[in-house]
């Protein structure tokens, strides 16, 4: 992927919500560094073990983050869509990921190299602030993800996979409509295709959710996150 590198477009640039927190000096030096690339299908941007270099972010596509297959069972621990950026805690900690992250489908990733990384968080309180409710925001949502994970309710299951990808905070370029295959939602729940798609139509049933041309639109996420954990 590091032969596909090359600057941010502007469009790109405007679509990337911390550097807009950032005062002028800051956001032209750090837009100069930032690099984009297309991540294939099945390609790899973290790998457990490896040192991080770069904060990365979606631009466009879908990733996943999950654990090592070769230990266990296959353990996805969160689909990354549009808008999302992610690995701050291992960059703060500077230690190999504990995670793999690998595209879904032909995407488009931003990333912002380390060393960039630690001097805004050294002098920037904008973005320090950004960073800190990332994690806290994240927090929240794998302790959410540990509580669901012990149901065996599908329809829970699913429910509680389009909520976290939908998260406002977390995920702002998604917005209300995620363009996603139930083949894919399936990767990221560990379901079939089939019942993924039963437990779709329930949703739909419940005005939560309406199933569209290539993905689904929320209508009701309030609805959905109460879903999750009252069911």
């Amino acid at each position: 992927m590091h032969r596909r590198v090359r600057a941010a477009t502007p469009v790109e640039l405007q679509g990337i919500a911390w550097l807009q927190v950032l005062d002028d000096s800051d956001r032209e030096q750090i837009a100069s560094q930032l690099r984009v690339a297309e991540a294939e299908p099945g390609e790899l941007l973290c790998r457990i073990g490896r040192a991080p270099t770069y904060w990365f972010g979606v631009l466009a596509g879908l990733l996943k983050m999950n654990n090592d297959a070769s230990t266990g069972a296959m353990v996805t621990f969160t689909g990354i869509p549009p808008g999302a950026w992610f690995g701050e805690g291992t960059l703060l900690k500077r230690e190999p990921y504990r995670y793999n992250v690998q595209a879904l489908r032909k995407s488009v990733v931003a990333g912002l190299p380390i060393d960039s990384f630690q001097r805004l968080l050294d002098h920037s309180i904008p973005f320090n602030r950004f960073v800190m409710r990332q994690l806290n925001e994240r927090l929240g949502q794998f302790i959410a993800a540990r509580e669901i994970d012990r149901l065996n309710d599908p329809d829970v299951r699913v429910a509680r996979s389009l909520a976290s990808l939908f998260h406002p905070v977390l995920y702002p370029g998604v917005g209300t409509m995620l363009r996603i295959t139930q083949q894919e939602l399936g990767m990221l729940v560990g379901l079939s295709r089939q019942r993924v798609n039963e437990a779709l139509h329930t949703l739909q049933r419940r005005a939560l959710i309406r199933i569209e041309y290539g993905g689904v639109r929320v209508l009701d996420l309030e609805g959905l996150q109460r879903q999750v954990f009252h069911s």
